[in-house]
């Protein structure tokens, strides 16, 4: 039956027996499993498998299945530094400029001639008595002032996540305030704007929950870079995604875009004369190298 533990010993007699060659010491291995575990450890040998059977290609190494998961590991800490970086600076022009236009309404996003109804129907499912206790500057906001229903957006925004902030952005009614912020990221539509910011949400939210991302699929697909073409024409890789960020950063700071670009070259240049990984990188990541 499935789900029977295996011990450490076990788990190194099955890798060889499926045809990986433990080429680190034994001792090491065996940190290396107890450290990542086996079952998280077959996300990243998953590629050199050859059948159903779980076997695999002649000539697997476990060093090289490491190497693929320290590149996943590095790329996902790099990726959500970044986009971290965007998610502040979209935060900040989405309460500028929204606020400036409807200058006397510090509750915008409450406002049902603002904001459309269906976003306004989730408004009190999270701005509830927990959200008010456990967020510090709501918490003294509502007791300065009892009387308020919800704090400025100001405020209450800090405490939102990067998915919730889009979604207000999503859920604006009136489309010219849309493109007002559009403009701050050299964007004219709003759609390709909230198609960058919801695939960069869904690489966040991968990177932060680590889940593994080197071949990380965009469902929707990245909507067209300007100027920037895919590799291979194919707008649902990673590297994709990560063309959109580049964009985007580029519009917030060009010293921050460029030095983005330098570290996801350096990171991958790591494994130009590794065969193995390059091929990987290209294939599943979608990185070409000539570029």
């Amino acid at each position: 039956m499935a789900g029977i533990v295996t011990s450490v010993e076990n788990q190194m007699v099955k890798l060889r027996e499926r045809g990986m060659t433990l080429d680190l010491d034994e001792d090491k291995t065996k940190e290396i499993l107890l450290d990542i575990g086996y079952y998280r450890l077959g996300f990243y040998w998953h590629p050199f498998e050859i059948d159903a059977d779980h076997n695999f290609v002649e000539g697997t190494k476990f060093s090289t299945v490491i190497d693929l998961y320290y590149l996943d590991v590095d790329l996902r800490y790099l990726l959500i530094k970044y986009i971290n970086r965007l998610e502040l600076n979209f935060r900040t022009n989405l309460i500028y400029w929204v606020s400036m236009h409807y200058e006397d309404n510090a509750i915008w996003y409450t406002d049902a001639s603002i904001m459309d109804a269906e976003y306004l129907k989730d408004i009190k499912s999270h701005y509830n008595t927990n959200f008010k206790k456990k967020n510090i500057q709501i918490s003294k906001h509502h007791v300065k002032y009892p009387d308020d229903k919800y704090a400025p957006c100001w405020k209450t925004f800090e405490y939102y996540t990067f998915g919730s902030i889009v979604k207000v952005f999503e859920h604006i009614i009136d489309q010219n305030v849309r493109k007002q912020i559009c403009k701050q990221y050299a964007i004219k539509k709003p759609e390709k704007l909230q198609n960058f910011l919801n695939t960069l949400v869904f690489v966040r939210n991968s990177c932060a929950h680590s889940g593994v991302i080197f071949d990380l699929h965009i469902d929707e697909g990245v909507s067209g870079v300007p100027e920037i073409p895919f590799n291979n024409n194919y707008s649902h890789s990673l590297d994709s995604a990560v063309k959109a960020l580049l964009y985007l950063m580029n519009n917030i700071s060009n010293n921050r875009k460029n030095e983005l670009e330098k570290k996801l070259v350096e990171l991958f240049n790591k494994f130009v004369k590794n065969e193995i990984i390059k091929e990987i990188i290209e294939n599943k990541l979608g990185y070409s190298y000539s570029n």
